[in-house]
């Protein structure tokens, strides 16, 4: 979750700057509050109906999905928590980090947190992908392979990859930077110094576009063997019907996760090639502008991730597709009565 806000430069230019920044700084806290409380509702709530299906569950690998499906959730909600507290604290404090953070420790804390719990919801969908493929496309191997505690130790990998990317900054001493906005930290993308401030948010960049293109193939791969099964029936619909639950919940995390983190990811890349000390300063607030655009649709996927779950379960599935046909055939119905009544006026009785 990111903050909110304005640029400051912004609010400076106004005619009356504190009316302005009041009124700023109190849409941007009412903003945040409200992303943060629906974010944590909405995950509350898929956790729920994921642990009660987990617990439920026979199918050895449905409870490995569930079990993915539950920690891409949990860590969702503890993006909103942390994120969200760190955001609303530094509204508290006026955005004065010179202040309330002269170590920039909360700085880097905050920069980590955008990182980590940015990369992990990528890195979680696109091993859910794989996981579903080989599920799908070698279900033998599945089975003997990748059994619970091989599951687990992948999960646990899959979130030390992404720490090691959030904590790789501080380690090589580039540490996190306040942005333009002063809302929030991430990499110094302003100004690079040398290659590594280059590299690192380079390499943020290819690893999130390269978990979506993983889950892009690997999500085309299953629905294409799943409807091929399905066309030629070799299974039957018992025995696909949860391959078919899991890859719409597969293909919509993937949609969400394109729509909300493509723009940031794609424009990562130049962002981190450009020296904005060259730019003017019309150009320079159009890009922090457009840095914090994309930064806010990164947090939706947050928030639209659990509704995945919530809103493409079999149950729900099951009665769109009841309720489609049968207001097909009502309209069928209604339109034979039209057209029987039509016929019974014209035709004179003999």
């Amino acid at each position: 979750m990111s903050a909110n806000g304005s640029t400051e430069s912004g609010c400076r230019s106004e005619v009356k700057p504190s009316n302005s920044i009041c009124s700023q700084k109190e849409l941007s806290v009412t903003a945040s509050v409200i992303s943060m409380t629906v974010g944590i509702v909405s995950n509350s709530l898929a956790l729920f109906i994921l642990v009660k299906s987990y617990n439920r569950i026979r199918i050895k690998s449905k409870a490995s999905f569930l079990l993915f499906a539950s920690s891409l959730v949990i860590t969702d909600l503890l993006g909103h928590l942390i994120n969200g507290s760190l955001v609303l604290f530094v509204y508290s404090s006026q955005k004065k980090w010179e202040t309330f953070d002269p170590h920039r420790i909360v700085c880097s804390v905050f920069g980590m947190c955008m990182v980590f719990f940015g990369l992990s919801p990528l890195f979680l969908g696109s091993v859910m992908a794989v996981e579903r493929c080989i599920g799908v496309t070698r279900p033998i191997f599945h089975s003997t392979m990748l059994v619970s505690r091989h599951m687990k130790r992948l999960l646990g990998l899959t979130w030390l990859l992404a720490a090691l990317v959030a904590v790789l900054p501080v380690l090589l001493w580039r540490p996190y930077k306040v942005q333009s906005s002063r809302s929030w930290c991430f990499f110094p993308m302003e100004q690079p110094k040398d290659w590594l401030d280059v590299l690192l948010p380079l390499l943020f960049s290819m690893l999130g576009l390269l978990a979506l293109l993983l889950s892009i193939v690997c999500n085309t791969l299953t629905s294409c063997v799943l409807l091929q099964a399905r066309l030629r029936r070799k299974h039957h619909c018992r025995g696909t019907s949860y391959h078919i639950e899991m890859i719409w919940q597969l293909l919509g995390i993937m949609l969400v996760s394109c729509v909300c983190w493509g723009p940031l990811l794609v424009r990562t890349s130049p962002q981190s090639l450009r020296n904005k000390s060259l730019l003017s300063p019309k150009k320079q607030n159009s890009t922090s502008f457009s840095l914090l655009t994309v930064v806010r649709m990164a947090t939706w996927n947050q928030i639209l991730d659990p509704w995945v779950y919530i809103l493409l379960r079999k149950a729900v599935l099951r009665k769109i597709f009841l309720l489609c046909p049968s207001l097909l055939f009502n309209e069928q119905i209604m339109a034979l009565k039209v057209h029987i009544t039509q016929n019974t006026i014209v035709c004179p009785s003999t």
